[in-house]
């Protein structure tokens, strides 16, 4: 058996990412109709009873494997499965990647499935299990996020290791973990895929974001009507505002003003405005339209 593996980073290869190619290959994403290949050595096979479900398996719904189930019962299990010997436990093994495959091989009625056995540390398993999942894309966003949180809280690694480690941009990582911050009931319906993350992105913006999911659904509102509902909202919200002044108008802005402005867009890439205040008093105004760009200026204003 191997040493425990330190998964690095999805955009150089699975192969070279985990270091070892038969761990690879339980992780890489599953080719239509790939016909069966003789291997070159006798594989490793364990009995389907002696697998159980892995405790870091990122899915929380394992539904639609009928079409998986066919090809098992026509073709066998083509892809390996993952696996790591559980403590205390005779002839026990604990899946890390590959929870469908096995699934669809006990409805199958496999008595024996191909395996790849490796001591992996409970944070390599939470990688993993991430890893494939995130290779096949009706992986929830919800369930995504969840993923995220748990190595977060549990390993204690941060946005920009799980970013570095899953291939993925730190504002993904950040955007997708917003939306465990929205009711239970809003995270369900995105599961169930009856809107979208970015619906429920936008949904974050509402003071009633349960009201407004039941609108997109009933109004099928993209997530574009849903940027113009919350746009009218916020100019509502800031007409009623009474006879607060507004700020001074462009035109009596000194030249040296108007070059700090411009200077601020190309550092920042957004639409910049400043205000000048009694004294030495100014207020910068910055036009953010999305989470994007708002990690983009936090990350850059704490940047060190």
């Amino acid at each position: 058996m191997s040493q425990p593996l330190k998964p690095r980073g999805l955009g150089r290869g699975l192969s070279a990412l985990l270091g070892d190619e038969d761990v690879a290959a339980t992780v890489a994403p599953p080719i239509a109709a790939m016909p069966p290949r003789p291997a070159n050595r006798a594989p490793t096979t364990l009995p389907t009873a002696h697998l159980h479900a892995g405790k870091y398996q990122p899915r929380t719904t394992f539904e639609h494997i009928d079409a998986l189930v066919e090809s098992v019962k026509q073709y066998g299990l083509l892809q390996p499965i993952l696996v790591r010997p559980i403590p205390g436990v005779p002839d026990g093994y604990e899946i890390v990647a590959g929870e469908r495959r096995w699934r669809a091989a006990q409805k199958a009625q496999l008595h024996e499935v191909p395996v790849v056995i490796r001591t992996l540390d409970d944070l390599d398993a939470l990688q993993l299990a991430l890893v494939e999942n995130l290779q096949r894309s009706d992986l929830s966003a919800v369930d995504e996020a969840q993923g995220y949180r748990r190595l977060m809280t549990d390993f204690n690694q941060t946005q920009d290791e799980i970013a570095h480690t899953m291939g993925k941009s730190r504002p993904h990582i950040a955007n997708t973990l917003r939306l465990l911050d929205l009711p239970e009931g809003i995270r369900e319906m995105i599961r169930r895929d009856e809107i979208s993350a970015g619906h429920g992105r936008q949904l974050l913006t509402f003071p009633d974001p349960e009201a407004v999911a039941a609108r997109v659904v009933a109004e099928k509102l993209s997530v574009r009507d849903l940027e113009k509902l919350a746009a009218g909202e916020r100019l509502k919200k800031a007409s009623g505002g009474g006879n607060k002044r507004s700020p001074a108008p462009s035109a009596s802005k000194s030249a040296d003003t108007k070059a700090l402005e411009k200077r601020i867009e190309e550092a920042l890439g957004l639409k910049a405005s400043l205000h000048e205040g009694s004294g030495e008093k100014t207020v910068l105004t910055l036009q953010i339209d999305n989470y994007d760009q708002l990690d983009t200026v936090v990350e850059r204003l704490t940047r060190r």
